[in-house]
Order: structure tokens, then sequence, then C-alpha cells
């Protein structure tokens, strides 16, 4: 016998209607489904007015508040080798930091490890962007009560720039004035700008002073010293504090460990020639190679000024310190001795003991045979003198850090803020 009856366990709410061939829900459940809507809404108000109501929600950010005594500085390419470095000594020295960085050539690592060691809150914050995108950049100064900004932020190999140079006039020169105009706009007076020997090009006289006429022979050398024109001009006009430091070769680290260098991958063969030696020792490349044996020199390979990056970032400190309003200070940051690229690489050999093989090749585009510093002027009117001026020792503590740290800072999972 047909049964035409509903079976008993068919629930006359969860039906569809059928008319002329077409499904179609119950119109119940679709209003009890509009229901919980309209319930989610009313309990997220209620939580927004709770929370506005609250005494903090409307508390502004330490960072936002110019507070008595307390010197807020925006470190830009704060997460990099040299910008770290920088951001540890001001913390240390009780700044207020902001470091921006957008990572493409930073390290979030070295940002971890900064808010590890200065967790208290107003210490340090760190903000992702690009310093090329100007809304941006103008929103975070907007947000930030800043005194002062170091501006280290820059792709920085002189090989890359040969071969990419607008990446690097990009990077560098118009990166610069959008820093530059929101300063101007929010009122932050003082500048502390770094840049590079490599705007002095190939001279004729060595040492290199201050006056040293100024003809770079490389993007990298051309995108920083248009960036260096663009502040000089606009200080004319502007009761802007300004201390441009031109450093040479870069090499150590954190003499406690805590810090190190860490570059990409991708971008080794750009790189340091510290960052190479490394590399060598511990394998990862078969050997190094020193481009160009034909040089104008002692030995036939580069001479370069060496300048460790404690001694560096207190050359910044210091011309933080003495950055007056409505004068520009420019310096040259260095040891006043060079050592060649076959010295240096002895140093490397004898600093991590290893035998590293050594492959001698053409001359790299764009550099030059010998380059280093006359510091008389930084210490005269800075009272700063390089400390840690041997080669050997510099490399040691770099390498320390490097066989502590195989993976570098490593590739955390979350990101820090």
């Amino acid at each position: 016998m047909l049964n035409f009856g509903r079976a008993r366990n068919q629930s006359r709410t969860n039906r569809s209607m059928s008319i002329g061939g077409m499904d179609y829900p119950d119109p119940k459940r679709k209003n009890n489904f509009v229901g919980k809507i309209l319930l989610a809404a009313t309990l997220t108000a209620l939580c927004i007015i709770m929370l506005k109501q609250s005494p903090s929600f409307n508390t502004p950010s330490m960072f936002s508040l110019h507070e008595s005594g307390v010197t807020h500085v925006l470190v830009t390419g704060g997460a990099g080798f040299i910008g770290s470095h920088a951001a540890f000594r001001l913390l240390k020295d009780s700044y207020r930091v902001t470091i921006v960085d957008n990572l493409s050539r930073g390290n979030l690592g070295a940002i971890k490890v900064l808010q590890e060691l200065f967790p208290e809150p107003g210490r340090l914050q760190f903000i992702y962007a690009d310093l090329g995108d100007a809304k941006s950049v103008n929103k975070i100064f907007s947000e930030n009560a800043f005194d002062a900004v170091m501006h280290f932020a820059a792709v920085a190999y002189v090989g890359e720039s040969t071969l990419d140079p607008l990446k690097y006039y990009h990077n560098i020169t118009s990166n610069t004035l959008v820093v530059l105009e929101s300063m101007a706009a929010h009122g932050v007076k003082t500048l502390i700008y770094s840049s590079t020997c490599a705007t002095y090009g190939e001279p004729e006289k060595m040492p290199i002073t201050e006056e040293t006429p100024q003809v770079p022979i490389n993007p990298y050398g051309k995108a920083k010293k248009m960036a260096e024109d663009i502040i000089l001009d606009f200080s004319k006009n502007s009761d802007m504090a300004v201390m441009i430091l031109r450093y040479f070769n870069v090499i150590g680290s954190d003499p406690e460990g805590r810090l190190g260098e860490a570059p990409r991958p991708e971008l080794r063969e750009h790189g340091r020639i510290s960052g190479a030696c490394f590399d060598a020792a511990r394998g990862i490349i078969p050997g190094l190679k020193v481009r160009g044996t034909d040089y104008k020199t002692s030995d036939g390979t580069c001479i370069r000024d060496y300048i460790d990056v404690t001694d560096l970032v207190d050359a910044h400190v210091k011309a933080l310190e003495h950055a007056q309003p409505r004068k520009v200070g420019i310096y040259n940051v260095g040891t006043g001795k060079g050592s060649s690229v076959k010295e240096f690489v002895e140093a490397c050999k004898k600093a991590t003991g290893v035998d590293i093989k050594v492959d001698f090749l053409p001359r790299r585009p764009g550099d030059y045979a010998e380059v280093y510093s006359d510091p008389s002027k930084i210490l005269r009117e800075l009272n700063w003198t390089a400390q840690h001026t041997n080669l050997q020792e510099s490399l040691q503590v770099a390498w320390r850090w490097q066989k502590s740290h195989r993976d570098g800072y490593g590739t955390p999972l979350v990101m820090y803020s």
C-alpha cells in the first residue's frame, strides 16, 4: 500500500517549497538568519559604546606626544644592519625610537631582538611602511611626534646600482625627498642623513676631506649626492638642523652579540666583502672572489677605509647631540687608515681560523682604486674618533655572531608591531 502521508521525521521548518518545478527556501528560515545578523550588529554596537566610554580608549599613544626630557627619533631603515645598531644605541641612551622599514633589505628578527631588549611602553615601535609611498609617510608623521630623523633607509650596493640604476635613484633620491617633505610639513627640525664616501668618486688626492670634490662614478654615489643636494638646497631657507655623515666601508657587529649582519641570500654577490669572507669560511660559497688586481695600489687590489659599526653609530649619536638649528654639518666618518682587499682577506682568515680559498677576477664596474678618509673635522667639531680600528678584532666580533646565527635572524612566523 502506498503511503502518501508526510514522513514523521521530515522537519516542516527545513522543507523547501516547490512551485512550478523550482525550489524556494522557507521564509521562516530566512527571517531567522536575518534576526541573527541584527543581534550580532546590536552586540557589536554595544561593545563599541562600552569601549568608547572606557578611560583608556581615547588615550593618545606615547609616541604621538612630545614629552619633556624625551627625544623621539624616527629611524628609517632601522631593521637593516646599520639602522638596527643605531636604534639599539639610541634605546640604550634612553631615546624614544620609531623604526620604519619595508623589510626589503632589513630583518624582522632584528626588530624582535630590540623589542625583547626594550619592552617598556613608549620606548620602541615598529611601523612596516615603504618610504616611496608619500601618503603612508605623511600619515606616519601626522600620527607621531618626532623630534628628529635618522635617515638610513637605502639600497646600498655599488655593483647592483650599475645593473639597476633606476631602482637606486628612486629608492635613495626620491624617497629622501618624500621624507624631507613630511619633515617640513610636520615641523620636524632635525635630520641626520646617512650618506657615503661613494659621493666622492675616485679623488686624485688622498686622504679624502669634506672639501674633496664630489664626482661620483656609479649610480649609488650619484643618487646619494643628489639626495645631499636636495637637503642642502632646502636647508638654505629653513631653520632645520642638518647633519650629513659620509661614511666609509662598514664592518663588525654588536660586541655583545645581540645584533649582526644578515643580508638576503639573493643579494650576497653584491654585498660587503666581510659577508663574502664569512660565507666562504662557513662553506656557503666555495671561495672568495676578489675583483680587480691591477689597480695602482701597493698590491694591486682596492684600498678601503673600514669603519666598525659600533663607531659609526656613535658618530650618529654625537651628530644628533651637536645638531644646531639653521646649521649644516658635513662629516667624513672613517678611521683615516686604508687597508687593501688582500690585507682584509688575510685578516678575515685569521679572524675565522679558516684558510679561505680566493679567486682573483677582473674589476667590477663602478669600483675605484683607493678611498680613505681624513676624519680630523669630526674629531675637532664633534669630539668623535674611531675606537675599534683593529681590522682582525672587528672581524672576530662579527664572526662570533655569524657562527651563532647560521640562518641569520631566521624567518619569524609572525609580524611584530
